[in-house]
């Protein structure tokens, strides 16, 4: 674009989104096309784009101790526009399944996401109104901007409908709630008031040039439907109390209006959104630099890296107990989990050039070990944190080598080399939950009757559905790779390695999951191995210390194609296996009890890649992501879901799921730098020194 003006330097063009994706009319209209915002603190926005309610958790929801004890304090906005004497609500609520209040969705003509920022547009008696939505961080708040086209005067009433609970419930009955109005300004409280010290809502109206109608509030209760917890077999309908606060009164020609809802905090008390727009215009240039930074440092500069690098912001968050980074698992429900923040660190954090953020993550882990064990998950309600993971703290060690190699931060190595080798220290002799080297083998054993410790983790009141104790295969290959990470990081910096006899016996030992021509998912403490066919063990071979040859794992790739391999992931559990459970759905036991005994799951697709790539199967490889690639468009958008039901392949869980999302960029990530390889012109001569910071040890 050029500028013809002479009478002085052109303007500079304001840069546009680096990710862009557009619905058209019919697609926009789907409520399970879910948007998410987040604010940092753990708290977020969720919603449709076309800005239907589907969930308990839909609204806003505010974290009173950064990222957890979150509240659910907003469901939605409430809109109507009056027009040349007609009225017409854009708001939609489905109050019983396919029953809507309001016109929101028959009024669509579009909805876009720009830097997954979400923007709808709707179209009544010749006046466009579009709706953009963001959360300025740090604010607990979500804003809602309204650009209004007209050829005559109109009038845009807006207010809300609220609650005041925790993000998990929902509200039978009318909930108690206060209204305080004061002009441009509105509070709602919950039962108790001001007394409760507990958050409260704060609803303020922008509308520059406008004329302005304070309304008295006459709060009404109003019944929503929540689809996808209906799907879930949790309860369905909430009575939340909903009432208009202003009128804005628009000139022809149209103007702006903007609604800042806010969840008040001790923490967010003291933020303030002054100017909508250009908060707007702060926030969607964050986001382009996310975007750019993660397209320079990964090397791979598309339009895919650019999404996944903006959603990876979204599981970045704070947390005030500990201090330190943090990564929320899945949005709506998890908080974090020491497991899914170490597999997702390399993609959320390594790829995307958020060294700063890496560094702090994996120092609030390490300041969290206890008797060499990182917490599975920290509670939700604040109090404290769960070990039972036998596999957490040897990821743990998988990203320190990580982010050590990419970054070559030695002096966070050496700071941190002495609470590996205490890690490891208690891994040999022995922790909790039967965890201990075997001294006949020197692999890791773990497990007790009544605990679940591998990341297929499910139990049922007393029943661990998939209890893999024992030697896992996969954890085997993590503790090699965490003995491993301990001598190379010994040698950077120029240290003794303590851990070489206990490496070397364990790779001994390993090839004892080699029988009858296939590897075993686990052997038990007394050898007898199982047999059962899931993907445990593409994710041993994938790690860097693993015993193994290119026939064994040529004859992992051909079972994993044959029995696990979908377009979205594999499966957790052959369905040739009498065990497999194909519907995931339902009510949670029956979700919990086919959540690892066939459910597809994508991030272990990544090992899979891996494996290919080894072998020089890029085509293959990228064939391998082709599904997950589409499916970032068509639920959470701009993310990976949790899961996948085994036979459907409908997506299930978390839609926005923090190792899913991270994976994928990972898997695309390598994939795409081995075909850029692919097509260039072998060198003459084979250059001397390590490989690129981008391929080496992000795998």
């Amino acid at each position: 674009m050029s500028s013809s003006s002479t009478s002085g330097p052109a303007r500079p063009v304001a840069p546009g989104p680096v990710s862009a994706y557009t619905y058209g009319p019919l697609a926009a209209r789907d409520p399970d096309l879910e948007v998410l915002l987040t604010d940092g603190l753990g708290g977020f926005a969720l919603g449709s784009v076309a800005g239907v309610p589907t969930r308990c958790y839909s609204g806003l929801v505010v974290s009173e101790q950064p990222p957890v004890r979150r509240r659910t304090l907003f469901v939605s906005p409430l809109e109507t526009l009056h027009v040349a004497g007609r009225e017409a609500k854009l708001h939609a609520l489905e109050i019983a399944p396919g029953v809507f209040e309001g016109r929101g969705l028959e009024l669509l003509t579009g909805a876009a996401v720009w830097d997954l920022l979400p923007e709808r547009e709707q179209l009544f008696a010749g006046v466009r109104v579009r709706r953009r939505v963001f959360m300025p961080p740090a604010s607990g708040a979500a804003v809602f901007l309204y650009d209004v086209q007209s050829r005559e005067p109109v009038t845009l009433r807006l207010g809300g409908l609220f609650v005041n609970r925790d993000m998990h419930h929902v509200h039978e009955r009318v909930p108690e709630l206060h209204f305080g109005a004061g002009g441009r300004e509105v509070t709602v409280r919950g039962a108790g008031g001001s007394v409760d010290g507990g958050p409260f809502t704060r609803a303020t109206l922008h509308a520059p040039g406008a004329v302005i109608d304070a309304l008295t509030p006459q709060p009404h209760p109003q019944r929503v439907y929540y689809r996808h917890d209906a799907a879930r077999g949790e309860p369905d309908h909430e009575v939340t109390l909903g009432s208009d606060l202003w009128e804005v009164s628009l000139p022809a020609g149209g103007g702006r209006a903007a609604l800042v809802v806010q969840g008040v905090t001790p923490v967010t008390a003291a933020q303030t959104v002054a100017d909508p727009w250009a908060a707007y215009a702060q926030e969607a240039a964050r986001r382009r630099e996310l975007a750019r930074r993660a397209q320079e440092t990964s090397g791979v500069r598309d339009e895919l890296v650019a999404t996944l690098a903006v959603a990876a912001d979204a599981y970045l968050v704070r947390r005030e107990r500990p201090a330190g980074v943090t990564v929320i698992a899945g949005y709506p429900w998890f908080a974090d989990w020491g497991r899914d923040s170490m597999i997702a660190l390399t993609g959320l954090t390594l790829l995307t050039g958020r060294h700063a953020e890496a560094r702090d993550l994996l120092g609030t882990f390490l300041a969290s070990l206890r008797r060499g064990l990182t917490p599975n998950n920290f509670h939700d309600d604040g109090g404290g944190a769960g070990f039972n993971t036998v596999d957490g703290a040897l990821w743990l060690a998988v990203a320190l080598e990580r982010y050590v190699s990419v970054t070559g931060d030695l002096s966070f190595a050496r700071s941190s080399l002495p609470a590996l080798r205490e890690l490891l220290d208690w891994h040999l002799r022995g922790t909790d939950h039967g965890i201990r080297a075997d001294d006949r083998d020197g692999l890791l054993l773990a497990g007790e009757a009544g605990v679940q410790l591998t990341w297929m983790d499910v139990k049922i009141e007393g029943w661990v559905v998939t209890p893999r104790h024992g030697k896992p295969v996969e954890v085997q290959g993590l503790w090699l790779a965490a003995l491993g990470a301990e001598a190379r990081l010994s040698d950077a910096l120029g240290e003794r390695p303590q851990y070489v006899g206990a490496l070397a016996r364990a790779r001994e030992s390993f090839p004892a999951f080699w029988q009858g021509g296939a590897y075993a998912d686990a052997l038990a403490a007394d050898g007898t191995p199982d047999r059962s066919v899931r993907p445990n063990v593409a994710l041993a071979l994938a790690l860097p210390d693993t015993p193994t040859t290119p026939a064994q794992v040529d004859r992992v790739i051909r079972e994993v194609e044959a029995q696990l391999l979908t377009p979205v992931g594999v499966h957790t559990l052959s369905p040739l296996d009498a065990r497999y459970r194909g519907n995931y759905g339902g009510a949670q036991v029956q979700r919990d009890a086919a959540y690892h005994q066939g459910t597809v799951w994508p991030w272990p697709l990544t090992a899979f890649v891996e494996l290919l790539l080894s072998r020089g199967e890029v085509r293959r490889a990228r064939a391998a992501l082709a599904g997950l690639t589409g499916h970032v468009w068509e639920a959470g958008i701009g993310h990976v879901s949790e899961v996948f039901a085994g036979d459907s392949l409908r997506p299930g869980g978390c839609p926005f799921q923090a190792w899913s999302t991270a994976e994928l960029l990972r898997a695309h990530v390598l994939v795409s730098l081995a075909e850029a390889r692919a097509a260039r012109p072998a060198p003459a001569t084979v250059p001397a020194g390590p490989l690129p910071l981008s391929t080496q040890n992000l795998t």
